[in-house]
């Protein structure tokens, strides 16, 4: 069974993590094992519809055990993905289960909205920690561009964009990692972000490429 991505596998509850000879392994590990991918890439690829599906059948998996604290990581999950793409706003499903959630997901949940305290640092799954630690906005994008995994990359740098703290390089990075990827959805919000830097600082005519860049990227997927 895979495991998943390296952004949240501290997060990510021991149900989801590789499986290993021994007793047979329950039947909604599994599944919302593989529901919690497809709902990530559905939603980066820009599908909300399937996106929606496998999320609700995700935390139903999860929810049928009665834990409440892996039930509040899923919703970490799903939020860390709007992150990436710069849908910034409250992680609610999270936020109802905050009582009954770990120290560590506390803390993710106040990485995610930019507001992690130096406290928090070493709760937070390892491929964040250098980027959270980051004594500037150079050396935090610099720690961005090390992370392998891509979708914990784009978190990372949403995180920093969140907080003010986005470099040009940042920006370009961002962009790579989602163009390389085939995520529309963050690709779009990361040239959208461009795009309004390059008008703001008087560049028409990169302005005008990115622009051409995410009309091709908008036009209607092939039946």
């Amino acid at each position: 069974m895979r495991k998943l991505n390296a952004t949240l596998s501290v997060l990510a509850m021991t149900a989801l993590a590789a499986c290993s000879s021994g007793p047979p392994v329950p039947d909604w590990k599994m599944n919302a094992q593989s529901s919690v991918e497809r709902f990530q890439s559905a939603y980066l690829g820009g599908n909300a519809l399937v996106e929606q599906t496998e999320f609700r059948r995700a935390r139903s998996q999860v929810a049928g055990t009665g834990k409440l604290e892996l039930v509040a990581r899923i919703e970490l999950l799903r939020c860390a993905a709007r992150v990436a793409s710069l849908a910034f706003e409250d992680c609610a499903g999270f936020d109802a289960l905050q009582a009954d959630a770990t120290d560590a997901n506390r803390a993710y949940a106040a990485y995610l909205a930019g507001k992690a305290q130096p406290a928090d640092v070493a709760l937070l799954p390892e491929a964040q920690r250098a980027v959270a630690g980051a004594a500037s906005d150079t050396a935090a994008a610099s720690a961005v561009a090390a992370i392998k995994d891509p979708l914990s990359q784009l978190v990372a740098a949403g995180v920093l964009l969140r907080s003010g703290r986005a470099t040009p390089e940042l920006l370009d990075t961002a962009v790579a990692t989602a163009s390389d990827q085939g995520w529309r959805r963050p690709l779009l919000a990361w040239l959208g972000v461009q795009r309004l830097r390059a008008e703001q600082a008087g560049d028409a005519q990169a302005a005008q490429h990115i622009a051409r860049r995410m009309a091709i990227i908008e036009q209607p997927l092939a039946p």
